[in-house]
């Protein structure tokens, strides 16, 4: 008898088509590479509608929640999806989640004092809703046994293939993606993400500082002088800059210049000397142990990347 994996993907409101669809075409991809490697294996995958899910059969073995598109439902989904996300887990069910389906999955408290990753631009959202989740905005993956959680738009993908190489063998996953010609080796978010400062907060002292930074950050620029744009002492705009943006002064400047140095590598043809000197570092090996520490990738493997 072969042995079969049994997958439902929860199709609710404003769920992406895209990815409820692709899912389903990839796992059906897998079992043929399973059979042109004479491995003996079958996914089943299923959709179910959000308010139907009670009906669906209860000996599931993987459950996904796909990403959001155009519709805030993923923000209060029913009471009934939830429980049954909950018994599903209890009764040994693996569930798992793309992008904005973290935020369902979070909602059931099964991801307290886990560590959850989700979209990088709701990664902020996301950890203040759900205070007592890990967020690890910048891997696309995170793997926690019963519990796996995809971060981007197209992180479904790396989900469907994490499923298929954990229910089959890495080889199998590894022809699947040269048959999608996707990328299967090791990636993080934090490839992709921006840095999109925060001005909506309501602290107009740190908005005068934060602008200051926005224009100045090729300079020196250290806390006694941002201290002087506002006329706040040093203990206070800590406090106050960490509260208004999640980021230590120095750690925020750090993440604008390398915004800048990302938009410079992706269209310019200068050096990683001369970019670290335009964004204001002095010291070119200083900028790249920072460049990698945020991005997890060093400036010219960053450029090959995403640049012809």
């Amino acid at each position: 008898m072969t042995p079969t994996t049994a997958i439902t993907i929860v199709r609710y409101p404003g769920a992406s088509q895209a990815a409820i669809f692709g899912l389903q075409e990839m796992f059906l991809l897998a079992n043929s590479t399973s059979q042109q490697q004479q491995y003996n294996h079958h996914f089943e995958c299923n959709i179910v509608e959000h308010c139907d899910v009670k009906a669906q059969a209860s000996c599931l073995q993987v459950v996904i929640v796909p990403p959001s598109i155009n519709h805030d439902y993923y923000l209060s989904p029913t009471a009934e999806l939830l429980q049954w996300l909950k018994l599903q887990h209890k009764q040994g069910c693996i569930v798992s989640s793309a992008c904005a389906g973290a935020f369902i999955l979070a909602k059931t408290n099964l991801l307290n004092q886990r560590q959850v990753t989700t979209h990088w631009a709701l990664a902020e959202d996301f950890a203040k809703r759900f205070p007592d989740c890990l967020v690890r905005s910048e891997q696309i993956l995170i793997n926690d046994g019963d519990i796996i959680t995809a971060g981007g738009l197209m992180s479904w993908v790396d989900l469907g293939l994490e499923l298929v190489a954990q229910y089959t063998r890495p080889s199998i996953m590894r022809q699947l993606g040269k048959s999608l010609v996707v990328d299967t080796g090791p990636r993080e978010q934090r490839y992709y993400q921006s840095f999109n400062p925060n001005f909506e907060h309501g602290d107009n002292d740190i908005i005068k500082v934060q602008h200051f930074i926005q224009s100045r950050y090729q300079q020196n620029i250290n806390v006694a002088l941002l201290c002087e744009q506002c006329f706040l002492t040093e203990r206070t705009l800590l406090r106050r800059f960490v509260k208004a943006t999640g980021l230590k002064p120095i750690q925020y400047l750090q993440k604008l210049r390398v915004q800048k140095a990302c938009e410079l590598l992706e269209t310019s043809p200068q050096s990683t000397e001369a970019i670290a000197q335009q964004v204001g570092y002095e010291d070119a090996g200083a900028f790249r142990k920072v460049f990698i520490k945020i991005i997890g990738l060093s400036p010219r493997d960053f450029r090959r990347r995403f640049t012809k």
